[in-house]
C-alpha cells in the first residue's frame, strides 16, 4: 500500500502499476471536499516518492466516479476574500498539475457521474476510458461560477474551443458516446470491462504504442488557433450564449472570456486567468443565490426521500378526467414507467386525453429522448376506460375533473367505492380545500391533494396537500408517486390556495392596484421581466386564464378577507373581473391583456391590443408614471410577505421548501434564490421598512408580520447558511 486515507487509497501491484481509488468511507458518493483534496495532495506526494512505478490508474469504488466538489462548503469558502479563493484554486491547480506531470503514463476509469471537479480530475490524466452508462460534464455555470480546477484550460485543448464552450457554457452532462465523439475520452466500454480497458490503455502507453507525452504537451501548450479562428470561435459563441443565458447569468459569458484569454497562454498562465475569474464570480449575489438554490433543492429532495421510504410502491395508477390535464398526467406517469388507467364519462374526452399523450410522446421522439418503438411501448401503459371496472387493482388515483367542489365531491365518492381498501385517493385541485373535499369520503385518512402545475410535462413541482384527516401513509404514497413521475413533491398543509397560489395572488393584487392607479400594464410586464420573471403579471394572467384567476381570487378573498378581500369577486371591481365580463379570458379565448396570434409552429404569440388598453382605462384613475423601483417593490413585497406568513403558519415546513416551490411552480427568478432569500439579501430590517412605507398607503396586504419585525430587530435570516459578503 502506497497511501491509505479515509477517502483515497493508492495500491501498487506486482507489475509496477499503481491504482488510486476514490471511495469515501462515510459517504454514499465521492465528492472532492476540502478534506478529500487534502488526502489527494498526500496521495500524489506518495506517488511521486514511490520508486520504480510505471503507470497509474485513477478509479472509483462507488457507483459514480466523483460528482464534483462539496457544494455545502461553497458559501463558507466564498464569503472570504478573492485572494483566499484564488489561493485555494492555486493549491488545487498544483495538485492536479502534479498528477499531469507524473513521470509515467496515467489513465482514468470513469464510471457513473464524473462532474465538475470529478471531470477536471479526470482531465489531468493522459487517457480516459468511460463506462457506456457514465456521464461527463462541467456544470459549474449553473451555480454562477465556472470550472476553476483547470476545466477551462484542459478541456478546450482536448476537444477544441468550440466544443468546450458548448459543454462549459451549457453546463451539460454528456453521455459516453458524445464524450468519445468529441475526444474527451479515448474509449467507451461496458461497465464490467472498465478496469480491464483502463489497464489495456495504460499498458499500450507503457509499450510506446500510445504517446502520452504528446498528450501532455498538447494540454500544457497554447490552443492551436490563429487570430482569425479565435475571433470566429469566441465572438460567435459570445453572441449565441448571451442570447441563451440572458443578462442575469454572467458565468457562461465569463467562461468563454476565460477560454479566450487563456487560448494563447501556457498551462500555468491560463490557469491563473481561470482562477481570477472564478474568484470574481464566486463573490457575486448570483453565485450566492444559485448555490443556495442547489442546497435548497437537495434539502427538498431529501425531505421527499424520507416520505418515499415509508411508502408502499405505486405499481398501478389511475387518473379521473381525461382531456388536456388528464392526458398530461397519464403521459407523465406512462413515460416514467408506471402504468395508468385514464377514466372519463365521455369517449370524446378520452380521445382528447390520448391525443395529448401521443403529442407529448411524439415531441420526445423528435428530441431523440425516445425511439419510435419506446414511444409505442410506453403508450400501452395508458389504458383508457369509461368504467371503474379495474379500479380495484389500482394503488393510487388522481382526480383531475373540473374545479368545482360538488362535481369533485361526487366523483371522489364514486371512485373511493370502487377502490381497494389500501388505495390512495388524491385530488389535483388548485384551490379547493382538501379538508372540505374529504367530507364526501368514508376513508379521509387515505385522501390528500396532488396539485400539478400546467403544463404537467414541463413544470417540475407537485404540491402534496395534507388535509386535517389525511394520514401519513397517504402523504408518503403520493410523494413516492410524484417522484416516480420525475417531479419534485413538496408537502404542504391545507389552506386556501395551498402554498404557491396563496403566495402568487398577493402578487396579482399588487398588479391590480398598480393598474387601478394608472400604471401601464405593458410597462409593468417589461419591468418584472427585466427583474427576472419569465413573463410579466399581465401576460401571466393571460396564460393562467382570467376566469381561473377570478375564481382563485374569490377563494383567497374568502379565506383571507383582511388583506385579500379585494382580490376576488365579480362585483368587487378591478381589472380581472372586467376582463372576464368582456370575455377576454387570455390565451384560451385569443385575447386578454394582449391579443394572441399563432406562429408558424401553432404557438400563441402575444401582440398589443388597443381594445384591451381602452378597457383597462375604465378601471384606472387616470395615467400615472411609476419608477422601476416602485413597480418592483409593489409587486414583490406582498408576494414575499405571504411566503413569510405561510412559513409562520406552518403551511410549509421550511424556508428551503417555500423558495423551491416558487421557483419550480411559478418561475420565480432562480438567480434571486426565492422569496425568503430575497428578503435575506435585502436584509429583514430594510424589507420591513419598505413594507411599512407601502402599507401606510396600500393597506394590510403590505403589512409585515410580528415575526418578521422580530427578525428585523434581531438581525436574523430565513436561510442560515453563510452570509453573503
Amino acid at each position: 500500500m502506497i497511501y491509505q486515507g479515509n477517502a483515497i487509497t493508492v495500491a501498487r501491484d506486482d507489475d509496477a502499476v499503481a491504482t488510486l481509488t476514490l471511495d469515501h468511507r462515510d459517504e454514499s458518493v465521492n465528492t472532492l471536499s476540502s478534506t478529500v483534496v487534502g488526502e489527494l495532495a498526500e496521495a500524489v506526494e506518495a506517488l511521486r516518492a514511490e520508486s520504480g512505478l510505471e503507470g497509474l490508474i485513477v478509479t472509483s469504488a462507488k457507483e459514480a466516479f466523483v460528482v464534483g466538489a462539496d457544494i455545502t462548503e461553497f458559501h463558507g469558502l466564498f464569503e472570504r476574500g478573492e485572494d483566499e479563493i484564488r489561493t485555494m484554486l492555486e493549491r488545487v491547480h498544483g495538485i492536479f498539475n502534479a498528477i499531469e506531470d507524473l513521470p509515467f503514463p496515467t489513465v482514468t476509469a470513469l464510471n457513473g457521474l464524473a462532474l465538475g471537479g470529478g471531470c477536471e480530475l479526470a482531465l489531468t490524466t493522459d487517457f480516459r476510458v468511460m463506462s457506456d452508462s457514465a456521464q461527463l460534464g462541467l456544470p459549474e455555470t449553473k451555480l454562477g461560477i465556472l470550472p476553476g480546477w483547470g476545466g477551462c484550460v484542459r478541456l478546450p485543448r482536448l476537444i477544441g474551443a468550440d466544443n468546450a464552450i458548448e459543454w462549459i457554457a451549457g453546463g451539460t452532462q454528456n453521455k459516453a458516446d458524445e464524450a468519445l465523439r468529441m475526444g474527451a475520452v479515448d474509449a467507451v466500454v461496458p461497465g464490467e470491462s472498465l478496469q480491464e480497458a483502463a489497464r489495456d490503455l495504460l499498458d499500450r502507453a507503457r509499450r510506446g504504442e500510445l504517446d502520452h507525452e504528446a498528450r501532455r504537451t498538447e494540454k500544457r501548450s497554447p490552443l492551436k488557433l490563429d487570430a482569425i479562428e479565435q475571433m470566429m470561435v469566441f465572438e460567435t459563441a459570445k453572441g449565441y450564449v448571451a442570447g441563451k443565458a440572458g443578462p442575469h447569468y454572467p458565468a457562461p459569458i465569463e467562461a468563454i472570456k476565460v477560454i479566450q484569454k487563456g487560448a494563447g497562454e501556457n498551462r500555468e498562465r491560463a490557469q491563473a486567468i481561470e482562477a481570477a475569474s472564478f474568484a470574481k464570480l464566486a463573490k457575486t449575489d448570483v453565485c450566492y443565490n444559485l448555490v443556495g438554490l442547489f442546497l435548497n433543492d437537495q434539502a427538498v429532495k431529501k425531505a421527499g426521500g424520507r416520505y418515499a421510504k415509508q411508502a408502499r410502491p405505486v405499481e398501478h395508477a389511475a387518473v379521473l378526467g381525461a382531456g388536456i390535464m388528464g392526458g398530461g398526467i397519464a403521459y407523465q406517469s406512462a413515460s416514467k414507467g408506471t402504468p395508468i388507467l385514464m377514466k372519463d364519462i365521455k369517449a370524446e374526452a378520452i380521445d382528447l386525453g390520448l391525443k395529448e399523450a401521443r403529442k407529448l410522446f411524439a415531441k420526445q421522439v423528435e428530441r431523440k429522448k425516445f425511439t419510435t418503438e419506446q414511444m409505442a411501448e410506453r403508450l400501452t401503459h395508458i389504458r383508457p376506460t369509461l368504467s371503474y371496472g379495474d379500479f380495484g387493482e389500482v394503488d393510487l388515483v388522481v382526480e383531475a375533473v373540473v374545479e368545482n367542489p360538488k362535481v369533485k365531491g361526487a366523483v371522489l365518492a364514486e371512485a373511493e367505492a370502487a377502490l381497494g381498501d389500501d388505495a390512495i385517493l388524491a385530488s389535483n385541485t388548485s384551490t379547493i380545500s382538501i379538508t372540505r373535499l374529504a367530507e364526501h369520503l368514508t376513508r379521509p385518512e387515505q385522501f390528500c391533494g396532488m396539485h400539478f402545475f400546467n403544463p404537467v410535462h414541463r413544470m417540475p413541482l407537485v404540491e402534496v396537500i395534507r388535509g386535517e384527516k389525511t394520514g401519513d401513509a397517504a402523504v408518503a404514497a403520493t410523494v413516492a408517486y410524484a417522484r416516480q413521475m420525475g417531479k419534485t413533491p413538496i408537502v404542504v398543509n391545507d389552506c386556501p390556495g395551498f402554498l404557491v397560489n396563496r403566495i402568487l395572488f398577493p402578487y396579482f393584487g399588487g398588479f391590480s392596484a398598480l393598474v387601478a392607479q394608472g400604471a401601464d400594464f405593458r410597462r409593468v410586464d417589461k419591468v418584472m421581466e427585466r427583474f427576472g420573471w419569465p413573463m410579466g403579471p399581465a401576460y401571466l394572467l393571460d396564460v393562467v386564464g382570467m376566469d381561473t384567476a377570478l375564481h382563485a381570487g374569490e377563494v383567497m378573498a374568502e379565506g383571507f378577507p383582511d388583506r385579500m378581500g379585494g382580490l376576488g369577486g365579480k362585483d368587487g371591481g378591478g381589472v380581472i373581473p372586467l376582463m372576464v365580463e368582456h370575455e377576454r379570458l387570455g390565451q384560451k379565448s385569443g385575447k386578454g391583456f394582449y391579443a394572441y396570434e399563432e406562429d408558424r409552429k401553432g404557438k400563441p404569440q402575444k401582440v398589443e391590443d388597443d381594445e384591451a388598453l381602452e378597457l383597462v382605462r375604465q378601471v384606472a384613475e387616470g395615467e400615472q408614471e411609476f419608477s422601476d423601483e416602485a413597480i418592483i417593490a409593489r409587486m414583490m413585497v406582498p408576494l414575499c410577505l405571504e411566503a413569510v406568513r405561510c412559513l409562520e403558519d406552518g403551511i410549509v415546513g421550511s424556508a428551503a421548501e417555500a423558495d423551491m416551490a416558487l421557483i419550480y411552480g411559478i418561475g420565480f427568478p432562480p438567480f434571486r434564490g426565492g422569496a425568503l432569500r430575497y428578503i435575506d439579501a435585502m436584509g429583514a430590517e430594510a424589507f420591513v421598512a419598505q413594507a411599512d412605507e407601502l402599507a401606510a398607503e396600500l393597506g394590510p396586504l403590505y403589512a409585515p408580520t410580528d415575526g418578521l419585525r422580530e427578525m428585523a430587530r434581531s438581525g436574523q435570516r430565513f436561510h442560515r447558511d453563510a452570509d453573503p459578503a
